[in-house]
């Protein structure tokens, strides 16, 4: 039986994992929620989503939505809920609404660890999160860490990681936040990544910083990293290609920037051209030549699309699906990951 999946905000996260989702054949879309009318709940009525209210449906009947209940209604027809509403509001839902409705919830990582008590990314800590009722995805950028982290983790050891994120400023469709004309650090040491990496890859010893930058395509990382093995950029390379939802990607295919890795996403025929793999660049790969046990390397993330399958892989291991290695297959293949 196919597992019966709801998802309540339908914004940048919530559309996403909706169209996820139905794409998945074990799985079944019963519904999305709406807060009000706009672009993306007149597109999920032409994709034929059933929609459900969270408040007074009076703007979407005179929008032409008919809806098709609320959130309760909702409920009481899934198995699981994946919550994509904006920070700190996944919190009350367990409490007002998902423990009441006994109906097993992800949030996001916009929520705090402790919300769940279980932080996710498939590739790092699956089985973490076998028949659990409530999971937390972690964020863009902790999942973008975590993933090429834990490739070079069990291939040559981490003694430390020191990282930095230059995180876009907004997303590309927000016309409300910025910076504009700034460069805006987090005055914050470390910033909530390095623990937040910690909560999924536990014995990681990491400390981060970050900024943001007028931008809206994808997030950047540098990542300093302290291997307790000895290895070369070469094998650096053949590791992580060798992972899941990591891509190589080199200067002679003239992906140099955040904005060709993101036109490349589009070419290659992606749904909204969402680049789910981090990227990382094969020339920006070093080892310094006194000790050959420092790693660097740059990444991009694609802030709109990496937390996607581990979405999708999350749903399978809360409803007891055991093996991560073929879960993690099925979704890559829907998502056109090699």
């Amino acid at each position: 039986m196919a597992i019966r999946v709801g998802v309540n905000g339908y914004g940048t996260i919530g559309k996403r994992v909706a169209d996820a989702v139905a794409m998945q054949k074990d799985m079944k879309l019963v519904g999305v929620t709406a807060h009000s009318y706009s672009f993306n709940t007149e597109v999920a009525k032409q994709k034929g989503y059933k929609i459900f209210t969270v408040s007074d449906d009076n703007d979407l009947k005179s929008n032409g939505i008919k809806p098709d209940g609320n959130i309760k209604n909702l409920l009481e027809e899934v198995d699981l809920i994946v919550d994509a509403t904006p920070r700190k509001i996944g919190k009350e839902n367990i409490e007002k609404l998902y423990k009441l409705k006994k109906v097993k919830a992800i949030v996001q990582g916009g929520e705090k660890h402790e919300i769940t008590g279980t932080s996710f990314v498939a590739q790092c800590n699956y089985n973490e999160a076998l028949n659990k009722d409530y999971v937390r995805v972690v964020s863009c950028n902790t999942t973008a860490l975590c993933r090429t982290l834990d490739a070079v983790n069990k291939k040559y050891g981490i003694a430390s990681v020191h990282a930095t994120m230059i995180r876009r400023g907004a997303d590309p469709w927000d016309i409300y936040h910025g910076p504009i004309n700034a460069i805006v650090p987090v005055l914050e040491m470390p910033s909530h990544h390095g623990p937040d990496v910690q909560s999924v890859l536990h014995k990681v010893e990491i400390f981060t910083s970050a900024l943001s930058v007028p931008s809206t395509l994808m997030h950047l990382h540098t990542l300093t990293v302290d291997l307790k093995k000895k290895t070369t950029v070469n094998d650096v390379i053949e590791t992580f290609k060798k992972s899941t939802r990591i891509r190589i990607v080199r200067n002679a295919e003239h992906l140099r920037s955040t904005a060709e890795i993101m036109e490349f996403a589009r070419d290659m025929g992606r749904l909204r051209g969402d680049m789910p793999e981090i990227c990382v660049w094969q020339e920006a790969i070093g080892i310094t030549s006194n000790a050959h046990n420092k790693l660097l390397y740059m990444q991009a993330v694609h802030q709109e699309s990496d937390v996607i399958p581990e979405n999708v892989d999350c749903i399978r291991a809360m409803m007891g699906f055991k093996d991560a290695r073929k879960s993690i297959e099925m979704t890559n293949k829907t998502f056109g990951i090699k």
